[in-house]
């Protein structure tokens, strides 16, 4: 089976003063952000097929690990 298609699980929400959450949710964007990519250089048809366009794509990962 192919798993291109996967979909990113929710990133962990953050607590006030907790940074153990707050690295995780920093991590996970990194991650989402480098898959966000990858799939983007490999099959550009696939960004279309879940409602994005490339320059929205761009956008997202142009973005810093702390941006929202």
């Amino acid at each position: 089976m192919n798993d291109t298609c996967k979909v990113a699980p929710a990133p962990p929400q953050p607590r006030r003063a907790n940074l153990p959450g707050t690295i995780a949710t920093w991590r996970w964007r990194i991650r989402f952000r480098w898959e966000l990519e990858q799939k983007l250089k490999a099959d550009p048809y696939l960004i279309d097929d879940i409602g994005l366009t490339a320059r929205q794509v761009e956008t997202e990962i142009a973005k810093h690990f702390w941006q929202a």
